[in-house]
């Protein structure tokens, strides 16, 4: 305790503060990774089997996925989270808080998932999609038993590097309104001049980081059929 007093004087004094922050932090990682994960499934199937040579080949809602995922994909987050204040608000009554940054929060990391999970998917077997289609197999048998099975540690590491990303999303997202520890390192820690506020919220991050990489390298190593 006496090293925390020494090295941490300020943040000692917030223990709840921490915890509260930290809570919020994990609740927008978990609940956008669980509605942006859904929705970038979804598109980057689409997008993987409408494709140019695509078991389900069409132009032009591949085209309009692609723009769309580009289109938000270019968009700066902190621009993002400005420009549909009106929308957040609609949906959840305002545009400041922990829920209200859920909403940008999904939109913001949606695209960049679904592009992810195109490319893992693009590294699927093309022998393997063939003969499927061979013996058979119609297109949902083989997004869910050739795509989806084949690519599932790609999946998963496309799932991890998206989650890292949310979690930088969030401490954004929190500097400016959404809570959570980026809330805390700058709103608090910064703008007060207590710089151990900051360095310790870094290293909650830095923590959640590390834990969310080493249980994803161990899930992928253990489904990976190639390793």
């Amino acid at each position: 305790m006496s090293f925390f007093a020494k090295y941490f004087p300020n943040a000692v004094t917030m223990k709840s503060d921490f915890l509260q922050a930290t809570w919020e932090t994990i609740y927008m990682t978990l609940i956008t990774a669980v509605v942006a994960g859904i929705i970038g499934m979804a598109i980057g199937i689409g997008l993987i089997v409408t494709q140019p040579g695509g078991i389900l080949e069409n132009r032009v809602i591949y085209n309009i996925l692609d723009k769309i995922v580009n289109l938000f994909r270019s968009i700066p987050f902190v621009i993002l989270l400005a420009v549909i204040a009106p929308v957040t608000r609609i949906i959840v009554g305002t545009a400041i808080g922990t829920t209200a940054a859920i909403v940008p929060l999904v939109i913001g990391s949606a695209p960049f998932y679904a592009r992810q999970i195109q490319n893992a998917l693009a590294e699927v077997d093309h022998g393997v999609i063939e003969a499927a289609e061979a013996v058979g197999s119609g297109p949902i048998a083989i997004i869910f038993r050739v795509y989806l099975r084949e690519g599932l540690a790609d999946i998963i590491r496309s799932s991890v590097l998206t989650l890292i990303s949310l979690i930088d999303l969030t401490a954004m997202a929190g500097a400016i309104g959404g809570g959570g520890l980026g809330n805390l390192a700058i709103n608090v820690g910064y703008s007060r001049f207590e710089s151990d506020v900051t360095f310790l919220a870094m290293l909650i991050i830095l923590v959640l980081v590390f834990a969310i990489q080493l249980c994803g390298d161990l899930l992928a190593r253990r489904v990976d059929h190639s390793a």
